[in-house]
């Protein structure tokens, strides 16, 4: 088949050939990525606002979330997000979906995290790369569209609901609440953080172990969010 890219001058290491004999070119004419199964690619939005001037910090901070309009999690609360399209970098995914759910755009956006276990998603095996941005007080212009049946700003907090060490790791559960009075909307999940006590690395793993109107794991990504924003605050 031919390149994917229509530029591969970055890609011809010392011009050598493979153990087939063959050169770049005559590698990627063989080449078939339909011989290996793939994953699809998302990218989800964490977009907090400030409540007032100050910190980003637990009890100043709303995050802004549609409510499903399909299936899977239907009806339930998620993270603006979608699709990475196959010639589209994921940055400007992330950007294309939030204004296409929530007609919001220009708004500045980094990458967190990435999330790649197997069974994420029952429609797909699906990696999802969760981005970050913080906006000021009194942003609005919000409006559900595309495949979001509403869309608010969800007040955020989480809580620690237990910690224990065991075989040389901590885990640590937190509650993670989102509520907006005014849809009379309250959602919760529990997400345990486990690691490594001793060493550089941690083995960091997170997952969602109960959830109650938050979609799929992006409960996960709204832990890391806050805790990013935490860490920045109190080093600022």
């Amino acid at each position: 088949m031919p390149s994917f890219l229509k530029d591969i001058s970055a890609f011809y290491g010392d011009n050598g050939r493979n153990p087939r004999g063959d050169n770049l070119e005559e590698f990627l004419e063989k080449y078939n990525h339909g011989d290996y199964e793939t994953p699809a690619v998302t990218a989800d939005n964490l977009i907090f606002r400030m409540k007032q001037e100050g910190k980003p910090v637990p009890g100043n901070l709303e995050l802004l979330m549609i409510r499903r309009k399909n299936h899977p999690c239907i009806h339930w609360w998620a993270l603006p997000g979608g699709f990475v399209e196959i010639r589209e970098d994921a940055l400007d995914a992330a950007a294309r979906e939030l204004w296409e759910e929530t007609c919001l755009t220009g708004i500045p956006l980094e990458q967190l995290s990435c999330a790649g276990e197997a069974d994420r998603d029952p429609r797909w095996r699906i990696v999802t790369i969760a981005f970050l941005a913080l906006v000021e007080p009194g942003l609005s212009g919000v409006q559900a569209s595309d495949d979001a049946a509403d869309a608010a700003w969800m007040d955020v907090s989480y809580e620690t609901v237990s910690e224990n060490v065991e075989n040389g790791r901590r885990y640590t559960r937190y509650r993670i609440t989102l509520t907006n009075e005014e849809k009379a909307a309250s959602v919760n999940s529990v997400v345990e953080v486990s690691e490594n006590i001793s060493g550089y690395i941690k083995g960091r793993k997170v997952r969602v172990v109960d959830n109650n109107g938050i979609a799929f794991d992006h409960a996960r990504f709204i832990l890391e969010g806050i805790q990013t924003l935490e860490r920045r605050a109190n080093l600022g």
